[in-house]
């Protein structure tokens, strides 16, 4: 009787799940694994909190199935080949990852393993299309998404679901404690609200999915800005651990798009959010340095300004401005913010501030729980204007104006930002402006005066800006 092993990584379910659907079909004895490797593998800390969960509920699910999830920490390859040796594995199964190193890592692996004689089998559990397969008509990739979006749409073939309906045994095997990986922060525990918002794992993605179509998908064109709204699907962390497919989520949609008076214009538009997602990780495939370096190379010469105080205040929720504040502790009490809001703040730090997209980066990197590194990096060159297809670096939002749009009642900011909760909307995203006795709080004290004067602020990266565009 065969013995295979199924390494999940960016996988994390048990439904449509090609790799796992290929072994359970060509096996009659699997071992499900989870290597959490060290030092390369960088979890943001938010990001720990759901890994955490999102494996106790994958173990769960496999129990139900008569399979017992494996979990190892340390070096994959070496573990992998104790496996191999002491269960004689003929096989490894695997869904592949597209991030630069994880590359690296995967086809190293997969030549070590091959000289053993074991064979390998990788597939596509994570994206609609290959990176490699979408070209333009010069043989190369897309830099723009608009057209880069549509040549996916004439290439995509929709797969049949892949139902596993022999689910093959477990060999006896030790496993780690998850526990003993001390992924949930301690003291202070900070992820405390987390649970209020979040059911980490496959069940919870499938919930999070009935939920966003049944209730929310016909406004999300409407809404999809208002931050103070339900109006997105929140079904980003349960992407990024892959514990729902892309394909799940697009068939899903398809199936209600054509009922009667359902907005077709929402199902398109959440379509292409699908179609960001699937262009981030294109441009870090053909752009393996895309979060370290700026893809428009002239910015190499942008002289960022890097203060560390203004760094804190705005990491903390405390630039003055209440849109930019309330994003930023939405982000740390949740682990997710309204992506209207991320622009904004993203904005706020690289224009206002003059401070380092890859700064910000790194703290959505540890805050997000949906932090790709794709979608990370290629959103953060996007608002600094130095990625593909950017917005142009003189785009600059304004904090006051993108508040009054956006959440004109100042929900949203009242929400994150109790401080502000009885100044009258009409003050509410500029509380410096309003009356002494309209105003119910000491500014300076109760809530910040704002950190810079956005108008000079705007005028000083401008000039920066064409600075850089002359030399």
């Amino acid at each position: 009787m065969s013995t295979a092993i199924v390494w999940f990584r960016q996988d994390l379910r048990c439904h449509d799940n090609p790799a796992l659907y290929a072994a359970c079909n060509n096996h009659r004895a699997l071992i499900p694994l989870y290597i959490l490797e060290e030092p390369s593998e960088s979890i943001g800390g938010s990001q720990g909190w759901w890994l955490h969960h999102s494996l106790s509920s994958m173990q769960k699910e496999l129990k139900i199935h008569g399979l017992e999830l494996c979990l190892k920490k340390g070096n994959a390859l070496l573990i992998l080949k104790k496996l191999i040796e002491h269960h004689a594995i003929t096989e490894v199964y695997w869904n592949r990852c597209y991030e630069p190193e994880h590359i690296a890592r995967d086809t190293h692996i997969k030549n070590e393993l091959t000289t053993l004689g074991i064979k390998v089998n990788s597939f596509n559990g994570r994206l609609l299309n290959e990176p490699w397969t979408i070209k333009n008509k010069n043989n190369e990739y897309f830099k723009v998404f608009t057209p880069f979006w549509k040549q996916c749409l004439k290439q995509i073939e929709i797969p049949n679901t892949l139902v596993i309906h022999d689910w093959p045994d477990s060999p006896d095997i030790t496993s780690d404690n998850i526990s003993n990986w001390n992924l949930l922060p301690k003291k202070p525990d900070w992820a405390k609200e987390f649970h209020d918002f979040w059911e980490p794992g496959e069940v919870g993605a499938l919930k999070k999915l009935e939920l966003f179509i049944q209730h929310h998908l016909q406004n999300y064109k409407k809404y999809r800005d208002e931050p103070s709204k339900i109006g997105t699907s929140r079904l980003s962390p349960h992407l990024h651990f892959g514990e729902i497919s892309p394909w799940q989520v697009w068939r899903a949609i398809e199936q209600v798009q054509f009922q009667q008076n359902f907005d077709p214009g929402s199902v398109e538009r959440f379509q292409a959010e699908l179609g960001w997602r699937e262009f981030s990780y294109y441009l870090l495939y053909h752009v393996p340095s895309l979060p370290h370096e700026n893809f428009r190379r002239e910015f190499d010469a942008f002289l960022w300004q890097n203060d560390n105080e203004q760094l804190k205040l705005w990491q903390k929720g405390l630039t003055g401005y209440p849109i930019v504040d309330a994003g930023m502790r939405e982000l740390w009490r949740t682990g997710y913010m309204h992506n209207r809001v991320r622009m904004i703040v993203a904005s706020f730090l690289v224009k206002d501030l003059l401070i380092d997209w890859r700064e910000g980066a790194k703290w959505f990197w540890y805050t997000l729980l949906d932090a790709d590194l794709a979608s990370n990096s290629a959103s953060w060159q996007w608002v600094a204007g130095t990625g593909a297809d950017s917005a142009p670096y003189f785009r600059i939002f304004n904090p006051i104006l993108q508040g009054e749009k956006f959440d004109p009642q100042g929900k949203y900011v009242k929400t994150w930002v109790p401080e502000l909760a009885k100044v009258p909307n009409q003050w509410v995203h500029k509380p410096w402006e309003a009356p002494k006795n309209e105003l119910l709080i000491t500014l300076g004290k109760d809530y910040p005066f704002p950190l810079v004067d956005h108008n000079l602020a705007r005028k000083r990266a401008l000039q920066l800006y064409q600075e850089i565009k002359r030399t």
